[in-house]
């Protein structure tokens, strides 16, 4: 299980986005779970870092799912329409 940082806005993104496209080099198996629950400021940028990271694991042929996606950020994504992507468990 790959976890977010408990702050994740622009100026994390990019760096953020690299740690799970690395940690994703180490998963084996066919998923690949990211643990939100430590997430506590957040911008829209999050969003489009959990999107990027889904295309990857899609990429490597790996199901995507997040766990502990706080209802702010659900709500964040339900506003921008992909709240369907973002396959919270």
């Amino acid at each position: 299980m790959l976890v977010l940082p408990s702050e994740l806005t622009h100026a994390q993104a990019q760096a953020c986005l690299q740690m799970l496209v690395q940690g994703l080099r180490t998963q084996s198996g066919s998923s690949v779970m990211v643990d939100a629950s430590a997430l506590q400021r957040f911008d829209s940028a999050a969003l489009a870092v959990l999107l990027e990271f889904r295309r990857e694991c899609l990429v490597a042929g790996k199901h995507f799912s997040i766990r502990g996606l706080s209802p702010r950020l659900a709500d964040l994504a339900g506003l921008y329409g992909i709240v369907e992507l973002l396959s919270a468990t």
